[in-house]
């Protein structure tokens, strides 16, 4: 991070990571009686199973990677006598988010390949510290995010925070659709956000007016001149993340509906099919009784005649 690509990656991750679960609760929600949905921490594919789990694996990696061996000058983010220089601080918790992330999609694979039988509670566990993990960082991190970097900082915490919320939730209430559908909507909030910070403040041209990008203490930060500027560009911030927040609300309603037309009318024509099909049985089956009926009267007659003889 501190990059435009280190803010841009992470972000499509979150929100490739966010869509495929916000699709597949919905789906499930609508293919699944109301009664027996529960919600899957994570969703296998048809051909390679654990592919969402690898692909959190592969991008943490990359992540790791890029913070403490490609990034650095030296490839290392060592100094010569062995202690972290203060410049690199941001490089291992950058990266002590991505090992969190890691170690959740890791053990997720290995609690489901031992069928343990609490492996529901422990993968949400497991991305609940991860969460917390990445708040802890965002909450303290040893660069001074002021300005507006801080703002943007500052409002992401406030979506990680519901992310973790409901992620605990997830344990407790884990046949909640709502629940499912309010931590996935989070997880694509932050990897729209995150790309939206990447965007605005690492492209000169993006940045507001009366501020200027400039490198402070070996990285790029946007410092802005006077307050009035600095008043102007948080809530400019502010303005975005409203916006935001308002598009993410239409969204997931439109795809709740959409889905639920694609989805919704199967499980729909299939219960009335299974309705006619027991109105046919329970008409077969009062038929045979009017038979049987019929055929006991027949045989009654004879035989009270021959009582009358």
């Amino acid at each position: 991070m501190g990059t435009l690509v280190g803010h841009v990656a992470p972000g499509f991750g979150f929100l490739l990571i966010g869509l495929w679960h916000l699709f597949n609760h919905i789906k499930l929600h609508y293919q699944q009686h109301p009664n027996s949905y529960i919600s899957p921490p994570w969703f296998p594919t048809s051909k390679i199973k654990y592919l969402e789990l690898y692909l959190i694996i592969t991008g943490s990696s990359i992540s790791i990677a890029m913070e403490l061996f490609v990034g650095p000058e030296k490839h290392h983010p060592f100094d010569d006598d062995g202690t972290i220089p203060t410049n690199h601080l941001h490089n291992f918790e950058h990266s002590s988010i991505s090992m969190a992330l890691l170690i959740y999609a890791a053990f997720s694979i290995v609690l489901d390949r031992a069928n343990a039988k609490a492996k529901h509670a422990l993968t949400q566990l497991l991305a609940a510290v991860a969460f917390g993990q990445q708040l802890m960082m965002f909450r303290l991190h040893s660069a001074d995010h002021v300005g507006i970097e801080g703002q943007y900082h500052l409002l992401l915490q406030i979506v990680i925070v519901v992310t973790l919320t409901t992620t605990l939730m997830g344990i407790g209430f884990p046949k909640s659709f709502t629940v499912s559908l309010v931590r996935s909507a989070s997880i694509t909030f932050q990897g729209l956000w995150m790309i939206i910070m990447g965007n605005m403040l690492w492209i000169p041209v993006l940045i507001p007016k009366g501020c200027i990008l400039q490198w402070e203490n070996g990285h790029q930060v946007v410092s802005c001149a006077a307050m009035e500027a600095l008043h102007r560009a948080k809530a400019l911030v502010n303005i975005e993340f409203s916006w935001l927040v308002v598009g993410m609300m239409i969204f997931i309603v439109s795809v709740y509906l959409f889905l639920g037309r694609v989805y919704g009318k199967k499980v729909e024509y299939w219960s009335l099919g299974k309705e006619e099909e027991g109105e046919e049985e329970e008409e077969e089956d009062l038929e045979s009784q009017k038979k049987s009926n019929l055929e006991f009267v027949h045989m009654g007659k004879p035989y009270a005649m021959d009582i009358e003889r």
